[in-house]
């Protein structure tokens, strides 16, 4: 009782709200204000100043949450630990990863990893920056994997993949046919971008503002897939890794231009708890990402703008529902078990 107390009032003052805090922790936002009241009375003072809006927390509520904050990362710390003990034997691995990944490419490699680890489950969860950082730092998951991925107190990183960034159109688009160009050729120009929120947003930005290059934005979404969905209709350029549109440039529906002068490069990274041991399953795992190029490097055309015949080709289908793009895909065995937010939604084409 006194340990959940001590959560939802850490949750409240880190939040700076009681709703949220009552959210995280699936209680009603009454409960959490008379939770604090417990507390301030079994503790005689006034942890927060509820009289003012927000309200401020005193001095002896930032003692007691200092504490409190130990005690309940110990707490966590431990549970995860214990999980750890027991995932060995359920024999799972947990992966959380961005949507941009790459759906296919995850799933060719968990396939080849179980070809060699056949009594070994991979359980893959696609999820937000943000929410793979909360995974892995709960326990909740035993890997992350995501672009521009840093070390933390309690989070290690590793460097995996440098992804190459192109400029890219759809092949109507009037630039298309350039097989490289300078930044400046983007000025004032329609451009589909990521949610600048995201990291990978904030980093193109800063680019193009440090060459005066100003883009007009027409639209945001917060993964590749969609992004590519509006270019292809001609909405507007973007900026994205070129490892991500080979199935396009592939079946013709996009086209790329390098971009001369500045070297853009997306980084991706594998994150786990630190000073926590992975087991001997979850190294191996690790080590056969960074090491199997012939996997996770795929193979680009070497001309920008694909042939009428190439462009006869088919490509998987995709439905897009809200802002997220899923693919789908028939499988034989199931090698991995892929889980998608309860805010997704998941079409099967039809074919």
């Amino acid at each position: 009782m006194k340990l959940r107390s001590m959560k939802v009032f850490c949750d409240v003052v880190t939040r700076r709200s009681f709703s949220r805090a009552a959210s995280d922790n699936q209680i009603t936002q009454s409960a959490t204000s008379q939770i604090i009241t417990q507390l301030e009375k079994r503790l005689g003072v006034k942890l927060l100043d509820r009289s003012k809006r927000p309200f401020i927390v005193t001095d002896e509520g930032r003692h007691y949450f200092e504490g409190c904050h130990r005690l309940v990362r110990q707490i966590e710390e431990l549970e995860s630990s214990i999980r750890h003990l027991s995932d060995a034997t359920e024999d799972t691995i947990r992966v959380a990863s961005i949507y941009s990944v790459g759906l296919s490419t995850m799933r060719q490699f968990v396939h080849k990893f179980h070809e060699y680890n056949p009594n070994i489950h991979v359980q893959l969860e696609y999820h937000h920056p943000q929410k793979v950082y909360e995974l892995v730092t709960t326990g909740h998951a035993h890997l992350g994997l995501l672009s521009y991925a840093e070390s933390t107190k309690s989070i290690a990183a590793i460097a995996w993949r440098a992804e190459p960034m192109v400029i890219v159109f759809s092949n109507e688009h009037p630039l298309a046919h350039h097989q490289e160009l300078s930044l400046q050729a983007l000025n004032g120009l329609e451009m589909v971008a990521f949610n600048r929120d995201l990291r990978i947003s904030q980093e193109i930005h800063s680019v193009l503002t440090a060459h005066k290059v100003h883009p007009n934005v027409v639209m945001e979404f917060d993964n590749i897939e969609t992004l590519k969905r509006a270019i292809e209709i001609n909405t507007g350029f973007s900026i994205l890794p070129k490892a991500h549109v080979h199935r396009e440039l592939t079946s013709g529906s996009l086209c790329t231009a390098d971009i001369i002068g500045p070297t853009l490069i997306r980084p991706v990274g594998i994150i786990h708890r630190d000073n926590i041991p992975l087991g001997a399953d979850i190294e191996n795992f690790i080590e056969m990402l960074i090491d199997d190029e012939n996997i996770l490097s795929e193979q680009h055309p070497t001309n920008h703008l694909a042939s009428a015949s190439a462009m006869e080709m088919t490509s998987p289908s995709y439905q897009i529902y809200q802002t997220v793009t899923v693919l789908y895909w028939q499988t034989g065995k199931n090698d991995a078990t892929i889980r998608i937010p309860r805010e997704t939604r998941l079409i099967r084409p039809s074919i």
